[in-house]
């Protein structure tokens, strides 16, 4: 029988060093500063380290625009700290998997300044360049992901380049082999110094349709359009991964996971095939997209129906062939117990709860850096608190369509991106513990009664419960390999599943509401049965004095995970 992959058992934790830990002083998070908390890594119990870029970088996308593919950025550290922290992962049994960013460059690139001199330069076919329209207007009606037109005009040779996202990040070429092999050759120099794989920025973005039509018009009210249906070309995508898990992948033993925005179930089968895909894992949008309207700062309520059928779809549609990536957060994503819990009066219980339903489903699962503390998001009080882009981008736009500031403010508050790069919270200390003088972006206020001195000193922590869900996964077949079913015909706040490995099974029960909610086995198992048989494997309440009794009424944001009982016989919903 083929060994299980390592990183299938693996438990992720993602860096975003900026805001990681300041081991020099000056504000901003770094090396150094990772390297002194390798131990608490450690403890945490995780088996990769995620880390956002590190790379030489002007930092007008925070490091996602990389200026040298090879160097550190001065700001956090130099070679000899990254290969400082390298050995020390792994001397703690930790790996590493770095952010590969090469659907673009930054505009300092030497590659684009020498591209945009002239259009005979040799590197002139490293990036993707189109004549004026009519009247000097962009090639096509394609919107940047961070606002305004994909297109910024170049002097020089009178052409548009195009950028998915900051004009500071102009797209490269992926039809030019050259191109490909200079990202190949980048690829192994990180591998040849043991990084243990990657994680690929928006990689389903690098092929481009011929002839990049104009993106049809899904906002009237913009001026420019997002081209994600009609400018992708996903299955030239699909080639380019495959030469390059051939050129460079095959050579080494380690993990890659595809960021790729709008793809479907079908696109991650093809990508993650354990026989034929081109990588191991994808990050999919689809559940970050359920509180949204038009876009993703037009606020709805999320409705549990919804995240339960998208979760069973993908879980379903992984489970024989692919394989699932499991997150709530990211560096890109609003803190998940401000989104999807109650971050007041049950902060405790709902982070926990959330926890519990993304370590009990079937994929990698990923803790981004606070998560594990219960951290939420910020209210800062003025646009002028704000550091993203992205942000700063819609909100300068929007107000200049005539959108109330205090509107736009309302939804950064619940969508922005900076609600994940507030400091780590270490102590209670002026800054945190993140630093020894203000930082590059405010403290959440919160960080006084929220932080990780506080937590490690609970034994019913937030913190604690996380250490006790990757030691369950560590010891337990079944959270990794076993078969994901949803239970039918169940209120309409709770979410519940099996998953079964064997003779083993696993019931989930989950309140998604701040109410004491009942919830009833269904008739065929029978409520008494099914108590008496499963054992409470872990909850994130005191257990009950009256364990046996029927209907089970879910306190508020209540998770209870049994072993060993009522798994056989529930239908999928």
């Amino acid at each position: 029988m083929q060994a299980t992959p390592w990183w299938k058992q693996s438990v992720v934790y993602q860096i975003y060093p900026r805001s990681f830990c300041d081991g020099n002083g000056d504000g901003i998070g770094d090396i150094p500063g990772i390297i002194s908390k390798l131990d608490y890594l450690k403890e945490l119990g995780v088996d990769v380290v995620w880390l956002s870029p590190v790379y030489d970088s002007p930092n007008d996308d925070n490091g996602y625009d990389i200026r040298d593919y090879r160097s550190i950025h001065p700001e956090f550290g130099c070679m000899a700290d990254f290969d400082a922290m390298l050995a020390g992962m792994h001397a703690r049994g930790i790996r590493l998997v770095m952010d590969l960013v090469v659907n673009h460059s930054s505009d300092e690139h030497r590659w684009f300044r020498e591209a945009r001199s002239a259009r005979d330069n040799p590197y002139h076919d490293y990036y993707i360049w189109r004549p004026p329209g009519p009247d000097g207007a962009e090639p096509n009606n394609w919107a940047s992901c961070f606002s305004g037109p994909a297109w910024t005009f170049n002097p020089p040779t009178g052409e548009y380049y195009l950028h998915l996202f900051s004009k500071k990040q102009p797209d490269l070429n992926w039809d030019n082999p050259k191109v490909r092999e200079e990202v190949y050759a980048l690829m192994r120099f990180w591998l040849d110094k043991g990084v243990d794989g990657f994680r690929m920025d928006v990689i389903n973005l690098i092929a481009k349709v011929a002839g990049l039509p104009d993106a049809p018009v899904t906002a009237p009210d913009m001026k420019y359009q997002f081209p994600w249906d009609v400018g992708i070309d996903r299955s030239v995508t699909l080639g380019h991964l495959g030469e390059m898990k051939r050129q460079v992948l095959d050579a080494y033993d380690v993990m890659t996971v595809g960021e790729t925005p709008n793809v479907s179930v079908e696109d991650a089968v093809s990508l993650t095939h354990h026989d034929s895909g081109p990588l191991n894992m994808v990050f999919q949008f689809e559940h970050m997209g359920l509180d949204s309207g038009h876009g993703k700062w037009d606020l709805k309520p999320l409705a549990l129906a919804d995240l339960k059928a998208t979760f069973t779809r993908w879980q379903h549609g992984l489970a024989e062939s692919g394989w699932n990536s499991l997150y709530l957060s990211n560096h890109d994503q609003p803190r998940p117990v401000s989104r999807f819990g109650d971050d007041r009066r049950y902060r405790v219980e709902s982070a926990k709860m959330l926890a519990t339903l993304l370590h009990f489903q079937q994929g990698t699962p990923y803790i981004y850096q606070g998560e594990e503390i219960g951290m939420t998001n910020v209210a800062f009080p003025d646009i002028a608190d704000y550091r993203d882009i992205e942000t700063l981008n819609m909100y300068r736009e929007a107000v200049a369509r005539g959108r109330p500031p205090a509107e736009l403010l309302r939804a950064i508050h619940a969508k922005g991106r900076d609600n994940a790069r507030t400091p780590m919270q270490w102590d209670a200390g002026p800054y945190a513990g993140f630093s020894t003088v203000a930082p590059w972006i405010g403290v959440n206020p919160n960080h006084i009664r929220i932080n990780v001195a506080a937590q490690l000193e609970d034994p019913d922590s937030v913190l604690a419960y996380y250490r006790r869900l990757i030691r369950l996964r560590h010891a337990m077949p079944v959270m990794v390999h076993g078969q994901y079913a949803l239970v039918g015909s169940t209120p309409d706040t709770i979410y519940a599943f099996t998953r079964s490995l064997g003779d083993t099974r696993l019931l989930v029960v989950l309140n998604f509401s701040n109410q004491e909610t009942a919830f009833d086995f269904p008739e065929r198992q029978g409520s008494q049965e099914a108590l008496a048989t499963g054992t409470l494997l872990i909850g994130n309440y005191p257990p009950r004095s009256d364990e046996s009794a029927t209907p089970l009424r879910l306190r508020p944001y209540e998770a209870r995970v049994y072993h060993g009982g009522p798994a056989a016989g529930l239908s999928d919903g």
